[in-house]
Order: structure tokens, then sequence, then C-alpha cells
């Protein structure tokens, strides 16, 4: 067994590794990476699709599936994952080709042609590939996000894609029952990080709600739609919070996903309770209503939760709603999601100020940011590399590339594996 390290380790974005099994070639993730504003998009190193037998998607985030359509340019292949990866992915693509219009080397046709060949399984599942046979795991990431298990030639690897150990409010905890393995590919995020524990977080976060609504404010949460904006609106809905939640932009498309797929749940009741209580908004004249504003402004908001799109304030319907809310200071901002370098929810936090009306203004609300990372971080990882079963190489990526160095020199000094965070276009045998 060999793996070939398709897109560049040190770095989050772009995914892909191709797993060789005595002719067989297993496809694990195969992602995009987005720039700065204005710079192109970044993708994993070529691969012809008459080389794979099998294209494995961890889960639906793009630097994880965004570049699979590539593969249907000029051939096609299977594409394997869980069906709600599937569903939530062609959500995802469909929309990155509508806002970066001619920006990739695909577009709708190859997606299309992409899910024509698409097979749903389910997590455990055996699935055989001539030499290799491989399946997947809960990886409490995201729903229906899924770890990976190959197995050829005597020899198992073990790809965590992006692991959330301890699972979340809406998800179990990842299934790490996985024995003795030869390889594992682990994701380094987090990995000189350690978080604060979820409930803290959430306590913090209710606490920080429960203060903008009793000084009749608007508290704004902009969340990234997959995953983070459900979990927050179950947050507080597992709080009893009393006040108006509305639910905006694409979360609601994913709300109607996550419904049809219900077993992926920790606990589907709640989340049914959450999205039949939430105030859904699908269009400009209703967002204005939901907020109560009348068009000379002099009408306030009631107290209230917006959960929208983007979760770095990056377009969506952020922009309305700072407009809006950030210049009152009754109201509140909490940040939910990582805020990338250069992004605009990182220029609030650093800054206190956002772009709006063609110039910098200073943000009256009360801003404050929480940990609620889909990542495991530090300890979680160590603790999962505890019951990590055989002497395995070890792949450190998905991380800044001083991480995956630092990370890999730790493995190798705790457990005395020899573990390295790999370049693209290394290939590691086992």
């Amino acid at each position: 067994m060999d793996v070939k390290v398709l897109g560049a380790a040190g770095e989050v974005g772009r995914s892909g590794f191709l797993v060789g099994c005595e002719g067989t070639n297993i496809l694990l993730d195969y992602g995009v990476m987005f720039g700065r504003r204005g710079s192109p998009p970044q993708y994993p190193l070529h691969v012809r699709p008459k080389d794979i037998d099998a294209v494995v998607v961890t889960h639906a985030h793009l630097d994880h599936s965004g570049c699979v359509p590539s593969l249907f340019v000029s051939g096609n292949t299977d594409v394997y994952a869980t069906p709600p990866t599937l569903d939530l992915s062609e959500l995802l693509i469909t929309d990155m080709l509508k806002v970066e219009k001619n920006a990739h080397q695909f577009d709708m046709i190859e997606l299309d042609n992409m899910m024509k060949n698409t097979k749903g399984i389910r997590y455990r599942q055996k699935v055989t590939k001539g030499e290799a046979a491989f399946e997947l795991r809960e990886s409490g990431h995201v729903i229906g996000g899924s770890t990976v298990l190959v197995e050829s030639e005597k020899k198992r690897l073990f790809y965590t894609g992006d692991i959330k150990t301890n699972g979340s409010r809406m998800l179990r905890e990842a299934d790490m029952d996985i024995g003795q393995i030869d390889l594992l590919i682990t994701e380094s995020t987090y990995s000189q990080t350690s978080q604060k524990p979820r409930m803290q977080s959430e306590r913090e976060l209710v606490e920080f709600a429960n203060e903008v609504m009793d000084r009749k404010g608007v508290l704004f949460i902009p969340s990234f739609s997959v995953e983070r904006s459900q979990e927050i609106a179950c947050v507080l809905q597992n709080a009893n919070f009393k006040h108006k939640i509305i639910m905006d932009g694409m979360a609601l498309k994913v709300n109607e996903i996550i419904l049809r797929h219900p077993e992926y749940l920790r606990n589907p009741d709640i989340f049914r309770r959450v999205v039949n209580n939430a105030v859904s908004i699908r269009d400009h004249s209703q967002r204005r209503r939901a907020l109560r504003q009348s068009s000379k402004g002099d009408e306030r908001a009631e107290p209230c939760v917006v959960i929208s799109p983007a979760g770095m304030l990056v377009g969506g319907n952020a922009v309305f709603y700072l407009q809006e809310l950030a210049f009152d200071n009754r109201n509140g901002i909490a940040l939910v999601s990582y805020q990338g370098e250069g992004t605009p929810g990182r220029m609030l936090l650093e800054t206190g100020k956002v772009e709006a009306r063609g110039r910098e203004i200073t943000v009256e609300a009360e801003v404050k940011q929480f940990e609620f990372s889909g990542h495991a971080d530090r300890d979680e990882l160590f603790a999962m590399l505890r019951k990590i079963e055989g002497d395995p190489k070890v792949l450190t990526v998905h991380g800044d590339g001083e991480d995956c160095r630092v990370f890999a020199r730790e493995i190798h000094e705790e457990f005395g594996w020899d573990a390295h965070a790999p370049s693209a276009n290394d290939l590691v045998q086992v």
C-alpha cells in the first residue's frame, strides 16, 4: 500500500490522497482552496479519472469535496460518501459555481455527471474495489462526516479527514473502534491549541444572548450554513431560550437536508423543534419584516436572535444585518466561527470596525467571540492517538505548516512512531 499526497499538507485546503493498493487506486477527498479575494482557487495535483477506481469523500466542506467534479470533465468514476454528504456536497458546490462564475475548471454539467455517479453508503458498510476494501466511520465533525478505513495487502490505513472526537450538541462522538493501523493520516488544524470545554462556550453564549435580550436588543450570530448555524440554534433550544430565533440564507436548505437524514443526529427531536420554532427568512422583504424595520428606520426590532451567513462576514446576508444592527449599542454580535486572516470578521475583532456604506465605521454593538470549532483540539487529538493500536507511520496534514511539523515531532517523541508532515507529491509506502 502506498499513498501519494495531492495537496500541500502544511495548509488547510485542497485535501487529497491517492491510495494505491496493488493496482487498485482509491482517492480520499479532492478539495479546493480559496485564496484572498481576487486570487484564483487552488486545486490538488491532477489525477486522471481512468487511473481511479473510486473516490471517497469524507464530508461536504469544499476543501474536501469541491474539486471532485473536475474528475468528470473527460471521464468518470464512482464517488462514495454518506447520503447527507452527497446532498450537502451538491448544495455547496452548486453555490460555489454560482458565486464564482467561470473561476473553476468545471461547471454544472460536470457536477451533474458527478452526482449521477455517486453511491451513498452507511457507516461501517464495507465496500470492496479490486484489491482494496474501505468503510466509513463517524467523525463527529459535520452531519454525515466520516473518517475512512482502507484495507489491502494485510495493511490498514486510517484517514481522519476532519474529526471532532467528542462530537457536539448535534452529533455523536467519533467512532474510534478501528483496530490496528499501519498508516495514519491525521488532521492537525488545532494540534497546538487547547479549546474551551464546549459546555462552557455554550453557557457563555446563552448568557450573552440573554444579556442582549434584557436590554431590548438583537443578537446577530453570523455562522457557517452547514452545521454551525444548526448547532447554535440547538444550543439555544436546549437552554430553553424564550425569544424569537431567525434563521436565514443557505442554512434553510441545509436544515431541509438534515431533516431527511435524522439517523445521523445525536437527538433528532431537538433539531425538529429548532426548525419548527425558528422564523425562516427567504427573501429581503421577509428579512425587513422579521426585524420590524420600517423604510424610515424609526421602528425598532423586537428582541431576537438572528443566525445567518456568512460565518466570517464575507458576503451572504451578513452585510444587511451588519448595516441594520451593528450601530446600536443595545445589540450584540456573537462570532462563533474561526475568523480567517483578511476577512471582515477578523477586522471586526481586531479593530472594532466594519466596512459599510463605502467606508470604515466603528461598531456600536457589543462584539464577543465564542469557541465552537468542529475540529478536535490538542487534547482530543492526543486522546485519539492513545487509542490507536499498532506501530503506524503517521502523516500530519490539514494545518499550518509549522503546526504540522511540530505535531509530527511531538507524536514521534511521545509514541515513537515514524511521523512527519508531508509535502505535495510525496509518496509514502507501508
